[in-house]
């Protein structure tokens, strides 16, 4: 007898999305952190600092995210370090969102008025007390929709952790409709839920472009 979509089948969906969900939260706060030293590397006036971060940031925009998680996960075994599925997608994810938060971070630093930071330094404040205290602040609300269209693209983006056999929203679905045999059903639910975690920060992304524009405006 061929097994039917119902709620032993929802609850395996509803798992995947939980790992969804916790991947893109370590994902999210790694790529953040890491972002965020190279955003400040990559406005600190150092040449070849700045050169090391465009290179960086190069590779790691310049070459396929599925790549990237086969060369963590499969690359790094080879050498004798295996890692789990999990902790390798979330390495994985995380290097590729610190290359991406970090070029939109830098554009929202060079976004910031040149006269606020000229001041400050007349002033006398140190480099670290310009950034904290007067351009980071600035920026950070400058680059807050792209930050948030780019964290809605990382949700949907997980579903590439399949690759290494990590079992997230996406994944479980394919598993699912495998069993049952009712891929329109399945995928429209997996479909659901991605949609259920996306659009509300896409609708508060475009509302904070709305008012950024409205604001620039004034």
């Amino acid at each position: 007898m061929t097994p039917h979509f119902g709620l032993p089948e929802f609850g395996f969906l509803l798992r995947g999305l939980q790992w969804t969900v916790l991947l893109t939260l370590v994902a999210f706060a790694g790529g953040c952190t890491a972002g965020l030293a190279v955003a400040l590397l990559r406005t600190c006036g150092h040449k070849g600092v700045e050169w090391i971060t465009r290179i960086y940031i190069g590779i790691f925009q310049g070459t396929p995210l599925l790549l990237q998680l086969f060369v963590v996960y499969y690359g790094l075994a080879l050498t004798g370090l295996k890692l789990d599925a999990f902790v390798a997608v979330a390495i994985g994810f995380t290097v590729n969102a610190s290359a991406f938060l970090g070029e939109i971070w830098r554009g929202a630093i060079e976004a910031v008025p040149r006269g606020q930071t000229e001041a400050a330094m007349a002033l006398g404040l140190h480099y670290s007390s310009r950034m904290r205290d007067i351009v980071l602040p600035q920026a950070i609300r400058i680059s807050l929709p792209a930050t948030i269209g780019y964290l809605v693209q990382l949700i949907k983006g997980t579903s590439l952790a399949a690759i290494v056999g990590f079992i997230e929203l996406a994944r479980a679905g394919q598993i699912v409709s495998n069993q049952t045999f009712q891929p329109l059903l399945v995928f429209g639910v997996v479909g659901a839920m991605y949609f259920v975690l996306c659009w509300p920060l896409s609708w508060w992304g475009s509302r904070m472009e709305a008012r950024l524009a409205l604001a620039n405006q004034r």
